[in-house]
């Protein structure tokens, strides 16, 4: 049975990454109505595909509380996303939106993440999924450290560890580098020559190499001695994500991401020392950011 919202405003926290994008609904009081889901929702990706993905993820968090699209005329939404590079994308991301809302915030996956993860208080994050960033936040001011996007970026994440296997697999064929279960494994899955391999890759996306991960982890897991490097040198990315944000005195630093727990395995003991465990997602710190609308205390 839906919830019964405290009086007051809807909000609306959006966690939209490089592979799906999460809603949430909370009342006036922060408690949870509804979630829903939607798919990939990276602004590179173009922001009418983003907000296609955040709408559809609305949608079912809507339909989840027994509600229709009436009540976002009066929500306050928060959205976290993937891409955000600067003011000219949260300009951007708010001028496009498809509906009308009361109020529209929006930054990086990262800093809503690192909001959630420690409740709005300073600290930092190190996100390792389809993409990576992290993210410290200290006197209330964020500051991102890697996650530029895919070509240029995103050390230590799945999109990543796929592209890097992509490559040895074709190292492998050329005979320019060891050929190994794995590799011929890529080529299979890929369409099994070069010029299948080129053709996937004319349209392949972020999410298309992080799909490829559980190929790799289980050969590396089995003892292939490719896919174990390119593991370990992704967690490796990640170690010194780490070290960085350290440097930075962060005061907590939370791993967060569906790969982290995974490469976190590939890691020194030291690095077990350091990290803490989040108060709260990403959706929480959309939330929180939608609250922080100057419209919401009027």
């Amino acid at each position: 049975m839906p919830l019964s919202p405290s009086p007051g405003p809807l909000f609306i926290g959006i966690d939209g990454g490089g592979t799906r994008c999460r809603a949430r609904l909370a009342d006036a009081g922060g408690a949870t109505l509804a979630e829903g889901v939607g798919g990939a929702a990276n602004i590179r990706l173009g922001l009418d595909v983003a907000w296609s993905a955040i709408m559809v993820a609305v949608d079912a968090a809507l339909a989840a509380a027994g509600m229709g699209r009436e009540p976002l005329a009066g929500a306050f939404i928060g959205l976290g996303l993937a891409g955000i590079t600067g003011d000219a994308d949260r300009q951007r991301v708010t001028a496009t939106a498809p509906v009308t809302f009361a109020g529209i915030l929006s930054d990086t996956d990262a800093f809503t993440a690192c909001l959630g993860a420690h409740a709005g208080a300073d600290g930092a994050i190190l996100i390792s999924g389809t993409g990576s960033a992290a993210q410290i936040i200290t006197g209330g001011q964020g500051r991102g450290i890697g996650g530029w996007g895919f070509e240029v970026s995103d050390d230590g994440s799945g999109a990543a560890l796929g592209r890097e296997a992509v490559r040895a697999a074709l190292r492998g064929h050329d005979g320019l580098g060891p050929e190994t279960a794995m590799t011929r494994a890529i080529m299979e899955r890929l369409g099994g020559d070069p010029p299948a391999i080129v053709a996937w890759v004319g349209t392949a996306r972020p999410g298309d190499y992080g799909a490829l991960v559980p190929l790799v982890l289980d050969h590396a897991r089995q003892g292939d001695g490719v896919a174990a490097r390119l593991v370990r040198e992704q967690a490796d990315h990640l170690v010194n994500h780490i070290v960085r944000l350290r440097a930075l005195d962060a005061p907590a630093i939370c791993l967060m991401g569906g790969l982290a727990p995974v490469l976190l395995e590939w890691m020194p003991p030291w690095v077990n020392g350091v990290l803490s465990a989040p108060k709260g997602d990403a959706m929480a710190g959309a939330i929180l950011l939608a609250m922080r609308h100057p419209e919401v205390a009027r």
